[in-house]
């Protein structure tokens, strides 16, 4: 089974607005609200791809009421922790000349509820795949993801971090099998600047000296770059869109989701590299997330042994 945790998830509220005017009004002309975390949305393109997850986090609210309704049908299942104070917080994102996100802080967590999600994670066996994700709130340790690797560690799970910062850096004398930053997260990692493709690669192997086993780097329109833990070094192009960009938010998260199905159905690191590419690419021609079938197009037929 797949897990994935969402430690602050949202509500995303979608505002299309033609002409945004600072100081004034502007209405927009489509709205979606959203289930919105990087976790959730890892959870729900594997499931588009055939691996059913089960979605951990917190819930507060009715925000977090209407989250757990949006998320029936996208996620085979949920298994959050309602809180008994606050709200899920609500993520405006403006669609406009330019994309302006608003975020919200979200629900407290006391301690005693944090323990309760360690204590879900004892569950899983060896072979399990848990997929940690995104920022977490402000009054939660910025070792937590640490925490958590270590305690599942022994269990035999393949652990997957994608976060930035401290958060991501804490976890990686556990060896996680995978993390996936950007060229920035890369460069922010160590404090360094990235300029060139080399620097991409030295960087990558340095993040896998510290402990990481793959470090999958995405690199927008230059496509991506993997280090192995057998030592090989695979780049790849992006995918060519067949329309334009509609939306950024997720795509990162949809190459997690691509690289995951990828490897685990072909245990191999090329075809999981094609897939993760395929991934983002279908995502940001889509208003949410990508479907099956458009993560398809971008497959190169070499590759399709998924299908």
């Amino acid at each position: 089974m797949i897990y994935t945790v969402t430690l602050n998830p949202s509500l995303d509220y979608i505002m299309f607005v033609p002409s945004l005017q600072l100081g004034g009004v502007s209405r927009a002309v489509k709205e979606n609200i959203l289930p919105g975390g990087k976790g959730i949305n890892v959870a729900v393109v594997l499931e588009r791809l055939g691996f059913p997850c089960t979605a951990l986090g917190f819930c507060a609210g009715h925000t977090g009421q209407a989250l757990l309704s949006l998320l029936q049908g996208h996620i085979s299942h949920t298994d959050f922790i309602c809180l008994p104070k606050g709200q899920n917080r609500i993520n405006v994102k403006i669609k406009s000349t330019q994309e302006s996100d608003i975020n919200g802080r979200g629900p407290h967590i006391e301690p005693v509820y944090l323990q309760h999600l360690l204590q879900k994670l004892n569950a899983l066996k060896s072979g399990d795949v848990l997929v940690l994700s995104g920022a977490v709130p402000a009054d939660v340790a910025p070792s937590i993801y640490a925490q958590i690797l270590q305690q599942v560690q022994p269990l035999g799970v393949l652990c997957v971090v994608d976060a930035v910062g401290p958060l991501l850096h804490h976890t990686l004398s556990y060896h996680p099998f995978l993390i996936k930053p950007n060229e920035e997260e890369l460069a922010n990692l160590f404090d360094a600047k990235i300029q060139t493709e080399e620097d991409v690669l030295q960087y990558a192997k340095k993040a896998q000296q510290l402990g990481a086993q793959n470090v999958l780097v995405s690199r927008g329109a230059q496509g991506a770059l993997l280090v192995t833990s057998d030592g090989n070094t695979f780049k790849a192009p992006a995918v060519k869109l067949t329309a334009p960009v509609i939306n950024s938010v997720g795509a990162g998260d949809s190459m997690v989701a691509g690289f995951l199905a990828g490897w685990l159905h072909s245990c191999d690191y090329a075809t999981a590299l094609q897939w993760a590419l395929a991934a983002g690419g279908a995502c940001v021609q889509q208003e949410w997330l990508p479907e099956r079938k458009d993560i398809l197009t971008f497959i190169p037929p070499k590759h399709k042994e998924l299908v």
